[in-house]
């Protein structure tokens, strides 16, 4: 999961998106950054990257594609919207559920502590970019990938009592490099 930004030509400030990806190193994605934002015309940087091993008490392995694993479970991603009254800016919060369906991602993410503190009347927290809950605006990992590593990779999703959290990298890095 990494997050990425640019300052498209044309626009004042600096855009952002999110990029999942399949690789043994963050570097070995180089090129499918740069293809999946080709407006930014390669200058693109990293803000944020994140190996997703576990989540929600689940370990998230990649697994062939041909293994025949029937699942129930999900990996979502959820982009929360906010804001704090006075201050001219929506804030934003990544996040990453495990869940059976979408409707139960949407209610995991309204549990967090970004959902109830970033948002006042008239201006209340969201599932980007509609206010209230619109299932557009949640995706399953699996239907977001680019379809090079969905032909060939599937998620794995199982139980565990493991207490370790991913590694979150935060911090500016050029793509030049990785």
């Amino acid at each position: 999961m990494i997050m990425i930004g640019c300052t498209p030509e044309g626009r004042y400030t600096e855009q952002h998106d999110i990029f999942f990806g399949i690789a043994e190193n963050i570097s070995d994605l180089k090129q499918d950054l740069i293809d999946f934002w080709p407006e930014a015309k390669g200058k693109i940087h990293v803000d944020a990257w994140r190996k997703i091993t576990v989540v929600d008490d689940y370990e998230i392995t990649i697994i062939s594609k041909n293994s025949g694993i029937e699942k129930e479970q999900h990996l979502f991603f959820l982009n929360l919207g906010g804001y704090k009254e006075g201050e001219f800016e929506e804030y934003h919060y990544k996040k990453l559920a495990i869940a059976t369906k979408q409707s139960e991602a949407i209610k995991k993410a309204k549990k967090t502590t970004f959902y109830k503190h970033y948002g006042f009347k008239g201006a209340e927290s969201h599932i980007d970019d509609k206010y209230g809950i619109d299932v557009d605006d949640v995706y399953k990992v699996e239907d977001i990938l680019h379809p090079k590593f969905k032909e060939k990779y599937s998620i794995s999703i199982t139980e565990t009592t493991s207490t370790k959290e991913d590694k979150l990298h935060i911090g500016y890095l050029k793509l030049s490099a990785l």
